[in-house]
């Protein structure tokens, strides 16, 4: 279940990136010369939907992989800058963020 949710994490990183360039691309289009809405309306909702999805999802890996407050709020301040949530996920595999737990021994030993 967990790698699940480290899978659909990268996945929700890499759309919610996808979805700014693709907005950032139909916001072009609606104040460039043709002066078309079509993109905008087509790209928001769908930019807004993986923006919640990737917030939702940065505080299901918080709280199963424990990271601190700190790293928390940069993640979900990544999502607010244009592709900065591929750049958080490189970054936070690269510090072993994203790594699964090390198993404890949870068996009880005897003493003495």
């Amino acid at each position: 279940m967990r790698e699940t949710t480290i899978r659909l994490f990268v996945a929700a990183a890499i759309a919610e990136a996808c979805s700014w360039a693709a907005l950032l691309a139909g916001m072009a289009v609606k104040y460039g010369p043709p002066r078309n809405e079509i993109g905008v309306h087509v790209f928001g909702p769908v930019h807004g939907a993986l923006f919640v999805a990737y917030g939702l999802l940065v505080l299901v890996v918080a709280r199963q992989r424990r990271w601190s407050l700190w790293h928390t709020a940069i993640a979900l301040a990544c999502a607010v800058p244009p592709f900065a949530t591929v750049l958080f996920e490189r970054w936070a595999r690269r510090r072993g963020l994203l790594a699964a737990p090390v198993p404890t021994d949870r068996r009880l030993t005897p003493v003495g």
